[in-house]
């Protein structure tokens, strides 16, 4: 299994629990961005720079990922596309997209898509939370110990 991370939204405090979980692993994992990105030092721990655009980050993700490989991400059509590829995707709030929630979830964006281009204001998320970002480290934890078996 590899780790690939949706880098350029990707909270700060989230990338910092990823980078240890890497290095504690061993697992390696590979950060996409469409900027240059500092990390700390490890053989676990890449980034990989693609050209600006629309989804080029996310279609370089799923070009990549294998069957079994964990993406981070909060974007539900990358998540979908994961998922279509046999990967897993989890959110940087510790939701973890299954077959089973994927569709529903792609509605709602859909849904709220809609409402924003007729011009409701729907705001953005909320901050992520201590709560969010516990819950995003237990499920983390969870995964890379049942890949480690």
């Amino acid at each position: 299994m590899k780790i690939w991370v949706d880098a350029d939204a990707c909270p700060v405090v989230i990338k910092d629990i990823l980078y240890r979980a890497a290095h504690r692993t061993k697992i390696e994992m590979t950060l996409v961005a469409n900027q240059g990105l500092t990390v700390p030092p490890s053989p676990f721990i890449k980034t990989l720079t693609v050209s600006s655009g629309f989804d080029v980050a996310d279609d370089e993700i799923v070009l990549r990922l294998t069957s079994g490989d964990l993406v981070i991400t909060a974007d539900i059509p990358l998540a979908d596309e994961v998922i279509t590829k046999g990967g897993q995707a989890l959110s940087p709030r510790g939701e973890l997209f299954t077959k089973e929630n994927i569709k529903s979830r792609l509605n709602i964006r859909d849904f709220m898509d809609t409402m924003r281009s007729s011009g409701v204001q729907t705001g953005g998320p909320p901050p992520l939370s201590k709560t969010d970002r516990q819950n995003f480290a237990n499920k983390l934890d969870v995964i890379l110990a049942r890949a480690k078996s």
